[in-house]
């Protein structure tokens, strides 16, 4: 396990009152946005860790973030069933986003910065501008959803959640044009890398699959063996995936899928994880309402 012979023992700072959930680092790698449980998003300097910021104005708990390419906007979405549109880095709200009155579970910024993409209970996906005009309504599935994922390109969305399979939507239009099937019960994590060109998902039974985006073939599987795997994060390059699991986090490269190294996280519950762009970072938030931030060789 190469990575974790040189890897130093991690910042860790106490960072909201209660879990965190979602984190993302801006572009330029200077703050560490995060959210949590307590409704607040917070802006943290990096790499001394200080807060800089605190963002305040859902009335619940806050499940997910997005930041906008060119560092103006950050998208917010909330299980007070509203998405919010902040000025950043001063926390104005420009725009507040409702569909259905349900539980927002994700919400993420088009890599062009002209669409905003949220995912909620009750198998609802909403497209918006950036703007707040309504793109298109998807009736995605009848089960909740946890991840409403853009392509790179912004032409294809990806939702999946707590039914096994992930369904593939045309953008604008929110034709359906198809279906990737074989998890099982629920998936944990989807996420588009390597430009688009690949999307990688993670299912409860604990299956790692690689669809290329091309044909939508599944390319590989990976029989993680982790039990209670609950998140993954790709690195800047796409090399060194982080899985999220009971009480720790590992890093495993996406080539061979090798074990590169291990860290302890003393809570069984870890939310949120984020790379920072240029792969020095990896902070993980937690349960104990903690962020641990590790720098990578």
């Amino acid at each position: 396990m190469g990575v974790i012979d040189n890897m130093n023992e991690p910042t860790i700072f106490e960072a909201h009152s209660s879990y965190v959930l979602g984190m993302l680092f801006t572009s330029d790698n200077q703050t560490l946005v995060s959210a949590g449980m307590d409704k607040v998003v917070k802006l943290w300097s990096v790499p001394d860790w200080r807060l800089v910021g605190t963002f305040q104005g859902h009335a619940h708990s806050i499940s997910s973030i997005s930041l906008s390419p060119d560092g103006r906007t950050l998208a917010t979405g909330s299980t007070d069933t509203t998405v919010k549109l902040w000025a950043f880095p001063s926390g104005q709200v420009t725009r507040t986003l409702q569909g259905r009155k349900k539980v927002v579970s994700a919400v993420q910024i088009s890599s062009d910065g002209k669409l905003v993409a949220a995912g909620s209970y009750g198998g609802r996906a909403t497209i918006w501008t950036i703007s707040g005009e309504l793109v298109v309504n998807i009736q995605a599935s009848k089960k909740n959803l946890s991840f409403a994922t853009l392509s790179p390109d912004g032409k294809t969305l990806a939702t999946a959640g707590h039914g096994d399979d992930i369904q593939l939507w045309s953008l604008p239009s929110g034709e359906q044009i198809g279906t990737l099937a074989g998890h099982k019960t629920a998936v944990r994590a989807l996420t588009f890398i390597n430009g688009g060109r690949d999307l990688v998902s993670l299912g409860y039974e604990q299956s790692i699959k690689f669809w290329d985006t091309a044909t939508w073939q599944e390319v590989r599987t990976v029989r993680s063996n982790l039990p209670a795997a609950r998140g993954l994060a790709s690195s800047p390059t796409a090399e060194i995936a982080a899985v999220s699991l009971e009480g720790k986090v590992q890093l495993w490269s996406v080539k061979d899928w090798t074990l590169q190294g291990e860290f302890p996280v003393s809570t069984k519950v870890v939310n949120g994880m984020a790379f920072s762009s240029d792969g020095q970072w990896l902070a993980v938030g937690a349960a104990d309402k903690k962020i641990r931030v590790w720098e990578l060789p």
